[in-house]
């Protein structure tokens, strides 16, 4: 069922542009913070995305979109609910409405790419590759809009005429979309190219519904009162930063920019609360140090290899530390209330609070190899495994199924391989059957693995010796080849 949220309004409006990489969660929040009206995620590809699992994380307190991988492909949370556009990839309809579906009551809205010129994007036929196909940009957005009740827009690039410009965006006003986004350039033309306001003004007088323009960074914007001097330049209803907010989100803030490393901290305090990887907070904070990336701060961040190395970069050391231990403390009694709610459902399991500890079992002897030779002796079917991870802290937990009945441990454990065990081990001391364990005296499988690996070594001697023979009797056949055929040379 689709929650209603207030329908997002595009006109006189500050917009945090959609950026790879820099578009996540913390740049978002940060940019509300410091006045942005509306933000755009970064692009997600619709063939990732459909792939996807939406999952209350109620630690972070987030909405996150968890791929088969277990990766967080897109995370959200209801502070921004009302006001962020997600922008996916697509070049294809029914695929870009699936998408829109699984996150339509989680954001404002719905954008396609149709405008970025990198390969990345192009190569599957979305991005700027579907201003070549009007057909298809038609069939994307008309689905979407009639598909789902959040407002759709689209981002472009400009045409190499204006007249084909204008054409394009008519006929993608006619499909019902909330608002364009025009980036001021061609799909050939880089930042240092001039940003042609001249076409995004003579498009905002062609059609009706608002225009957002875009691509002002390098031109126009270096602080706040340069976005209404790019708004009037190009004629447009609302305007879109992308560089000039990567570089420093406080252009938002209409009292003028704040200290950089101020910012930097504050994105950070983002980053740490929502659990961002490492590695895209470590960009993002390049980005905005740009030309200091050379200063003693800038190398010691360019070395930091974790979370809490970013944090001693900026002198927020004990902030990592606390927030992490009321995050782990969260996801502790998270966890603690989740397996007491699993023990009362889960009353046809037979549980026991056991780990497996490999030291205790003889090498290449496990509790499942122990478990599997018991059930082949049985005559029952196989053991069969299944395995969960919790999202919380993910650790893993295995019920093994052995004769109809259930069985798993109660602890959780940090790999699929040894929560298997552990399940393993639950049915075997339920069964009085021996485990495999060192302490258990004569171990019935080494002697059966000795056994076997002596009856391969003398299969192997007897596969070697046929071998032999058959190299000497083709030797033997060469050699009288060789000799008959030299006698009918002629000399």
């Amino acid at each position: 069922m689709t929650v209603n949220t207030p329908a997002l309004c595009f006109r006189s409006k500050k917009i945090l542009a959609p950026m790879v990489r820099v578009g996540t969660l913390p740049m978002r929040l940060l940019a509300l913070d410091f006045g942005a009206d509306i933000v755009y995620c970064e692009e997600l590809i619709d063939i990732k995305m459909v792939q996807c699992k939406r999952v209350v994380n109620e630690v972070l307190e987030t909405v996150d979109f968890v791929a088969p991988n277990e990766r967080v492909v897109f995370r959200t949370c209801v502070r921004e609910r009302d006001c962020v556009v997600f922008q996916m990839g697509s070049a294809d309809a029914e695929r870009a409405l699936a998408v829109a579906k699984l996150v339509e009551n989680d954001v404002a809205g719905i954008d396609v790419n149709m405008g970025c010129p990198k390969e990345y994007s192009t190569k599957g036929g979305m991005g700027a590759a579907l201003l070549s196909d009007p057909d298809k940009i038609e069939c994307i957005l008309s689905t979407l809009v009639k598909g789902i009740c959040k407002p759709v827009t689209c981002k472009i690039r400009i045409l190499p005429s204006l007249e084909d410009t204008i054409s394009l965006v008519k006929r993608i006003e006619k499909t019902g979309v909330a608002a364009i986004a025009v980036h001021g350039r061609k799909k050939e033309e880089r930042p240092q190219h001039p940003v042609h306001c001249e076409v995004i003004k003579a498009i905002s007088e062609a059609v009706s519904v608002p225009v957002i323009a875009n691509g002002g960074s390098h031109d126009f914007i270096k602080e706040y009162t340069d976005i209404e001097a790019f708004q009037q330049a190009a004629g447009a209803s609302s305007v879109m930063i992308a560089r000039a907010a990567m570089w420093n989100p406080s252009i938002f803030r209409r009292e003028g920019l704040c200290p950089l490393k101020e910012v930097m901290q504050e994105y950070i305090k983002y980053a740490v609360r929502y659990d961002n990887h490492y590695t895209n907070t470590k960009y993002c904070l390049c980005q905005m140090l740009r030309e200091q990336l050379e200063t003693t701060e800038g190398k010691k961040l360019h070395a930091a290899q974790s979370t809490q190395e970013i944090c001693e970069v900026f002198e927020m050391g004990s902030f990592y530390e606390e927030t992490t231990a009321i995050l782990e403390a969260k996801a502790s009694l998270k966890a603690k209330t989740q397996d007491k709610d699993e023990q009362m459902e889960d009353t046809d399991v037979i549980k026991m609070a056991v780990r497996f500890d490999k030291r205790e079992y003889p090498p290449q002897i496990t509790p499942k190899m122990y478990l599997l030779e018991w059930c082949r002796k049985a005559k029952h079917p196989q053991p069969v495994y299944e395995t969960v991870q919790r999202p919380l802290d993910k650790l893993f937990c295995s019920v093994v199924t052995v004769a109809e009945q259930k069985y798993r441990s109660t602890l959780w454990d940090k790999s699929k391989k040894l929560a298997e065990q552990a399940a393993a081990i639950v049915c075997l001391r339920t069964l009085g059957l021996p485990e495999g364990k060192l302490n258990e005296g004569e171990n019935h499988l080494i002697n059966k693995r000795k056994r076997e690996n002596q009856e391969f070594l003398n299969n192997k001697e007897h596969e070697d010796d046929l071998l032999v023979e058959a190299s000497h009797k083709r030797a033997h056949f060469t050699e009288g080849a060789s000799d008959s055929s030299s006698s009918e040379v002629p000399r």
